[in-house]
């Protein structure tokens, strides 16, 4: 839907020029796609721990392995001179190589988390056996908190805006 055309993986491998993988399955890449990779192909996972690239395989077909040839990344030599460059040790590569969930996005998250601990506590023996959304209340003020203290402003919705947003009668 992005305009990126679908193809096999061996038919990908010969013309990319790195590869994500995001599958959560073992050994999507694997030597026979390494073996046609372009020089200077790059690999990386963020799908599944470090199981989604056969790196065990990458590096029996290496016939060397430079580490950390720049901050997280490792070439693989292969014996016709080509490196493979394999990203953050084949980690999760929003978590090895990256700042994974910085505490600016993950501080909404623990707060929101902690609010609907606390939610819970206190409405003990009112709640019944199922899975709750997090209060409104709780999004709203933990979402105002975080503006507030990004010196962002924002309108308030008015009367009218708040009944459009709460009913389906008005509308598409």
């Amino acid at each position: 839907m992005d305009g990126f055309r679908v193809m096999p993986m061996l038919e990908a491998a010969k013309c990319g020029d790195l590869f994500c993988t995001l599958t959560g399955n073992i050994s999507v890449l694997r030597p026979e796609f390494f073996k046609v990779m372009k020089d200077g192909a790059m690999v990386c996972n963020s799908g599944h721990f470090n199981v989604e690239i056969d790196i065990e395989g990458l590096s029996k077909m290496s016939k060397e392995v430079l580490k950390d040839v720049r901050n997280f990344v490792d070439a693989y030599v292969l014996e016709d001179g080509r490196k493979i460059y394999l990203l953050g040790e084949g980690r999760l590569i929003n978590l090895a190589a990256a700042e994974g969930h910085p505490a600016s996005v993950m501080d909404m998250s623990f707060a929101t988390q902690a609010l609907a601990t606390e939610y819970c506590i206190k409405n003990k023996g009112k709640l019944s056996n199922k899975v709750y959304f997090v209060p409104q209340d709780i999004e709203d003020w933990v979402a105002s908190l975080k503006l507030e203290s990004m010196g962002v402003g924002m309108d308030e919705l008015t009367e009218e805006q708040k009944v459009y947003l709460n009913s389906w009668q008005t509308g598409t």
